[in-house]
């Protein structure tokens, strides 16, 4: 980059040649906080925005149709203070909030553009054409809890006010979320809609106060995974589970690690696998341990110790110690940690993580290891940090060694880790900075990025290395076997079954040293499972004791009607204990029925619409009482004395967390994140971080 302009080049073959076409945006400069724009799937758009000085009265951006072959300069009647957010369905339409909080929309690609709304805080997309966003009426984003949320599906012809005091909103699946403040601005709540805000749900969770947040870790169209924060500056609070509807939460796993200090959390979805996600619990004693769930949050569990490696000086027993995964806390606290695990959809049951094995997570420099059954066994692969990327998916494995020397050595491997060749790519080593691969992990192309330097300068170099030479052979039938996934019994009937159904799968030999190519698709044989007790939750009223598969009622409520408010009525239940999971698949065999009877008005007073404000364009949001509570298998008892329903709220008592561990942060936000989090491109509503779609 020189002084006042930025360099721009463009690549047509994974980075082996690169042509300079800052000429086609006037050779302005660009604004790297914006950096470049790129449409959704293959639309070829992007869009460059430009920083102009002086006293302009709008910003100006640049856009391509043509994967940046050809460039539009267009001046903006606003400066933007985002980036151009696409509409997933159609990369046509924009949304962007302007520097002076306008909501401004364009439908042929920022060829013009339209204010619908001012005073906007944060915009989002959701389906189809609809635009959610948040607007403040005291005359700033900071007046957080006292925002309003509204909707517009026709491009701010008709706005609907679908929620006020609102502190953050996030979208996850098909859930839509409020933060709301309650209580005279002391707590807030997390409230759920299905129909876009029509209607509202109180989510049942406990209420967090100013120095503590919710955060949506993971949603998809069956389920939630929700942080709740700990009262006080703990760096710890819960992970609790929904049902289908995303109201009633069942408490999954205690003492989760989330620090308040720029929300590190280790919580990571294995998009390799279903139903399999990690994560880092913050022990009594101050020490990290990581944690794995393969049911979807039903169990969680230590990870099992590889077979190759042994226990660390630490720990205290040498039999019994397990593998501890080092992901983004890790390297928030600047560990010799390179790179977050990674999975990759197509690269079937492999996941790739630094790590180290012991009573809890070291600080010493660690090791890479490796799973290819989704994280039930793992094995490690090489000695201390190193960069590493999955290509031909999950037929090659490719890594360089994290050190502060200069390298000009890579490693690959076509047998998932277990042997490793090297190659020179260069006579002159290099500070390595960085790899580079196309997304999807099927390309079979490596770009690494890096510079030398000398006495008086430094040049930027790239290499490119093409493996098509190393892997001619396209495979062939022979090449596959056929793999069951969370297979850990195969003399077991059940095997495999989770959330109800197994998935058999058609994966590449280890030993077979050949190319998937780019048009290899996942083969999976779904086969659905037999209910049995492990495809229900415990229901409201009912627990599972330790060990025990079997759900028992609570002693003090034995043998009577079980009375809650579901959806604005009061209402009696009769249980047999149990309730599906979201998401299970299992059919015939067990299945525990339920009768509801005797249904009465019930009405809430939380957000009562005669609070809210009139407007044109708004509608009165009329709060559900929700007080079915699930308690999922490692669940504590749960206590209900009685409901009450006219405005009151049915009274929880949760079990109280121990508070005695200790870890650094700040004062909390709300942070409502569905996205891999190591993967974030996140937006800061002030204080707040919302949900990334």
């Amino acid at each position: 980059m020189t002084f006042g302009q930025s360099k721009l080049y463009r690549s047509e073959d994974y980075g082996k040649n690169f042509k300079d076409i800052t000429n086609l945006i006037n050779n302005t400069f660009i604004r790297t906080e914006f950096g470049m724009a790129i449409g959704p799937e293959n639309s070829g758009k992007v869009i460059l925005t430009g920083d102009v000085s002086g006293g302009s009265h709008g910003g100006r951006i640049f856009r391509s149709s043509d994967f940046a072959k050809n460039f539009i300069q267009t001046d903006l009647p606003f400066h933007p203070l985002t980036q151009m957010t696409y509409n997933p369905q159609n990369s046509d339409y924009l949304l962007v909030v302007s520097s002076e909080n306008g909501l401004w929309v364009s439908r042929n690609f920022g060829g013009k553009w339209e204010e619908i709304h001012k005073a906007v805080c944060l915009a989002k997309w959701g389906s189809q054409n609809t635009i959610f966003f948040t607007t403040y009426v005291n005359g700033s984003c900071t007046d957080l809890g006292v925002l309003e949320l509204r909707r517009t599906s026709d491009f701010g012809k008709s706005i609907k006010t679908i929620g006020v005091k609102i502190y953050s909103f996030g979208l996850g699946g098909r859930f839509l979320f409020a933060s709301v403040m309650a209580d005279k601005g002391a707590t807030r709540r997390i409230h759920v809609s299905v129909d876009e805000g029509e209607t509202w749900s109180m989510a049942q969770l406990p209420s967090v106060g100013q120095e503590q947040f919710y955060s949506i870790l993971a949603a998809n169209d069956d389920m939630v995974f929700m942080h709740v924060d700990e009262p006080g500056d703990t760096g710890f609070g819960t992970i609790y589970t929904s049902d289908d509807r995303g109201i009633v939460y069942s408490k999954s796993l205690e003492r989760h690690l989330y620090t308040t200090t720029g929300g590190d959390t280790d919580f990571t979805n294995v998009t390799s696998l279903r139903g399999v996600y990690m994560t880092s619990v913050l022990s009594e004693d101050s020490s990290i341990q990581s944690m794995i769930t393969f049911d979807q949050g039903g169990r969680w569990k230590l990870l099992r110790k590889p077979e190759n490696s042994k226990c660390d000086s630490t720990a205290k027993n040498k039999e019994e110690c397990s593998l501890h995964i080092h992901a983004s806390y890790s390297i928030s606290q600047k560990l010799n940690v390179p790179m977050a695990p990674l999975s990759e959809p197509n690269a079937v049951g492999i996941v790739i993580a630094h790590g180290s094995v012991g009573d809890a997570i070291s600080v010493m420099s660690p090791d890479v290891y490796i799973t290819d059954d989704g994280g039930y066994s793992w094995t490690k692969m090489l000695e201390g940090p190193h960069y590493y990327t999955i290509l031909d998916s999950g037929g090659l494995i490719v890594a360089i060694e994290h050190s502060g020397r200069p390298i000009n050595v890579i490693k690959f491997s076509t047998d998932e880790g277990q042997c490793w060749n090297i190659y020179t790519f260069s006579k002159e080593p290099i500070y390595f900075t960085g790899l580079a691969s196309e997304p999807g992990a099927k390309s079979m192309n490596i770009s690494i990025w890096g510079f030398t330097e000398s006495f008086l300068s430094r040049k930027w170099v790239s290499y490119t290395i093409d493996f098509k030479d190393i892997l001619v052979r396209n495979c062939e039938e022979k090449d596959y076997t056929i793999w069951l996934a969370h297979s850990t019994d195969p003399g077991d009937h059940d095997d495999g079954c989770i959330l109800g159904y197994k998935e058999e799968y058609l994966r590449l030999r280890k030993s077979s040293v050949c190319h998937n190519g780019r048009d290899y698709v996942v083969t999976k044989q779904p086969s659905v499972c037999t209910c049995t007790l492990e495809d229900f939750l415990c229901d409201f009223g009912y627990f599972r004791p330790e060990n025990d598969s079997k759900c028992v009622e609570q002693p003090e409520l034995k043998g009577h009607d079980l009375e809650f408010c579901l959806y604005g009525k009061e209402e009696h239940l009769t249980t047999k204990g149990y309730r599906k999971i979201p998401g299970d698949k299992c059919q015939g065999g067990m299945s525990p029925d339920r009768e509801e009877k005797d249904k009465k008005k019930c009405t809430s007073s939380y957000l009562s619409p005669d609070k809210q404000k009139s407007s044109s364009n708004s509608t009165p949001i009329i709060l559900a009482i929700v007080g079915l509570m699930l308690i999922t298998i490692i669940a504590g008892v749960l206590i209900v004395k009685k409901y009450v329903c006219g405005g009151r709220f049915l009274v929880h008592r949760y079990s109280i967390l121990q508070q005695h561990a200790e870890a650094n942060g700040v004062d909390g936000v709300d942070t409502l994140d569905s996205a891999s989090h190591h993967n974030k491109n996140s937006y800061h509503d002030d204080s707040d971080e919302d949900l990334l779609e």
